[in-house]
């Protein structure tokens, strides 16, 4: 990993030390098997070149900029991004901000002002299928075609597949929304993560003997509703020393409850420290069981308590990710 990871935006100038460098260019949502495959390149020319390594991505995504209304479907953060970019041995995230400027500028204005301009790239990494400028209009020859013209290297990255089948952020979520997050995770090669504050609630989870940590769950991916075994990962720059807890989580609209909230709450085995307004990670490990409405406490407390022998015996047979 780089000594110190640099996030510039596109508002910003890039300083000198950046500049030239290999970039890998995409959105990278959920950072995937065919993600990594595109960073990797990046890097490895970077590190041959002795040239910075960097990866340009876009926020917000360009189907939430043009479809405002659309389903939640985003797989990580920024912040959970440039983490993982860094774990990958990238110098900088340099992120373009997704406006009605971005959206209205040319393929070819693109190129030369953003890339060229801006970033003064020696070679650009992406995958096969990239599309680029008003309308989408730039493709992968026009890439090539103006890297002649501006002097810089173009490498594409064809589709990885697993088990048969190309990866990508849509068959991953199409995993997550059945409620198979192993499946997902393959894809990822790592669990489904959610990260966020964790929040007051109204204290039913204690009173029940089961207390919960109340993470909202924000723009991430709605994945099926439902009782899942999962681990949760503390803060590093805490008393709790980025502690790993293994537990089990309600995600969706508590049925059993009035008025339904949609909440991820997991309950941490064996822990009783205070985690209100620590930023938690969540990974989804295994589905339990869906969402199911009780019609006593008495019912729903049996079934808290089956459900966390469930998860205990799921996560004895997984080993937390280092």
């Amino acid at each position: 990993m780089p000594e110190r990871m640099e996030r510039l935006s596109s508002g910003s100038a890039v300083p000198g030390h950046l500049r030239g460098g290999f970039v890998a260019l995409g959105n990278f949502d959920g950072f995937h098997l065919g993600h990594q495959a595109v960073v990797g390149r990046a890097v490895e020319r970077a590190r041959a070149a002795g040239r910075p390594a960097i990866v340009a991505t876009f926020d917000p995504h360009p189907m939430r900029y043009f479809r405002p209304d659309s389903a939640y479907f985003r797989l990580t953060s920024l912040d959970q991004r440039q983490q993982l970019f860094a774990e990958a041995g990238v110098d900088a995230m340099y992120v373009f901000e997704f406006d009605a400027a971005l959206a209205a500028l040319s393929a070819e204005a693109f190129v030369t002002e953003r890339l060229v301009g801006d970033l003064g790239v020696a070679g650009v990494a992406t995958g096969e299928d990239f599309t680029f400028g008003k309308g989408r209009s730039g493709d992968i020859p026009l890439m090539r075609a103006l890297g002649e013209a501006n002097g810089f290297a173009v490498d594409t990255i064809a589709p990885v597949r697993l088990d048969g089948e190309t990866v990508s952020s849509t068959r991953i979520r199409e995993a997550l929304r059945n409620g198979d997050p192993r499946a997902a995770a393959r894809l990822l090669t790592r669990p489904y993560t959610i990260e966020g504050v964790v929040q007051h609630g109204d204290k039913v989870g204690r009173t029940l003997g089961f207390p919960t940590a109340n993470v909202d769950m924000a723009n991430y991916l709605r994945p099926k509703f439902g009782i899942y075994a999962v681990r949760g990962r503390l803060p590093a720059n805490s008393t709790f020393g980025g502690r790993v807890l293994d537990g089990a989580a309600n995600l969706g609209v508590r049925p059993s409850f009035d008025p339904p909230k949609e909440l991820l709450e997991p309950y941490f085995f064996d822990f009783s420290g205070d985690l209100y307004g620590r930023t938690i990670a969540v990974e989804l490990v295994d589905f339990i069981r869906p969402e199911a409405k009780f019609d006593t406490m008495d019912a729903l407390m049996a079934q808290m308590a089956e459900d966390v022998a469930t998860a205990k015996r799921l996560l004895a047979h997984s080993s937390p990710r280092t």
